[in-house]
């Protein structure tokens, strides 16, 4: 005869175990963790997969590259970003919300700062991978855009998009190397950098709306048709 469970037995249930670590992370902080100790070009996939304590298979379901995982970095970055909220400065200018989000992506980039000099010397030493990350470094631009409340679409929001890479570039430097705790030299060079691209999307802006009714004309000319978005812009150049 089989025995009764006892009460115990009977209101026993089985303890959920505690999620592991995101797999994913486990494989970013391994590749910091080991920028550490070598450069960029001598870390290979087995010795990410080992120190991330995955196998092999599993590092190539998560990503399809050591450049990948950087990428991955990069998206990590971009939602810490993302999840603050900047509706406060909605009527602050685009400048001063672009300073903010760009300032909290560089706070949140700190704790990284070895590895991604390191990093950074590999990439550049690399024409392909530096292709690869200047498509990442654009993506996550548009995002910060976003964030900011400026416009990040169209054509005019990807040259927004890869001329604030450039901003973002001549600012990272700086960055790599500020020792102040509250980097005040890293703000001091954002600034700079935001006010020269504004001045410069200002003489931008005046050529478009110059320009405009000369295209227009052009087009007509040429028999061509001008898209919505284009002619959208115009308008808001104009205006």
């Amino acid at each position: 005869m089989a025995r009764n469970p006892s009460s115990s037995d009977a209101s026993a249930k089985p303890s959920k175990s505690e999620p592991g670590p995101d797999p994913r992370d486990k494989a970013i902080d391994a590749l910091f963790s080991l920028l550490a100790e070598k450069p960029w070009g001598d870390i290979g996939l087995h010795d990410l997969a080992e120190q991330a304590g995955i196998g092999l298979a599993d590092l190539r379901g998560l990503f399809p590259s050591k450049g990948a995982v950087l990428a991955g970095f990069v998206r990590k970055i971009d939602l810490d970003v993302l999840k603050h909220d900047v509706k406060d400065m909605a009527d602050e200018p685009a400048r001063e919300r672009l300073f903010d989000v760009l300032m909290r992506r560089f706070e949140a980039l700190a704790p990284y700062r070895e590895g991604l000099r390191a990093a950074r010397r590999g990439v550049m030493r690399d024409p392909l991978g530096a292709a690869e990350m200047n498509k990442v470094a654009v993506s996550s631009m548009q995002w910060m855009l976003a964030a900011a409340g400026v416009q990040e679409s169209g054509p005019l929001g990807a040259a927004r998009a890869q001329a604030l890479v450039l901003v973002n570039a001549r600012v990272f430097e700086t960055f790599l190397n500020d020792s102040d705790q509250g980097l005040a030299r890293t703000m001091k060079a954002l600034d700079e950098e935001l006010r020269k691209a504004e001045r410069w999307a200002q003489r931008a802006d005046g050529a478009l709306r110059l320009t405009a009714p000369f295209r227009d004309v052009c087009d007509r000319a040429f028999g061509r048709k001008r898209r919505k978005d284009d002619v959208a812009e115009d308008v808001a150049s104009a205006a």
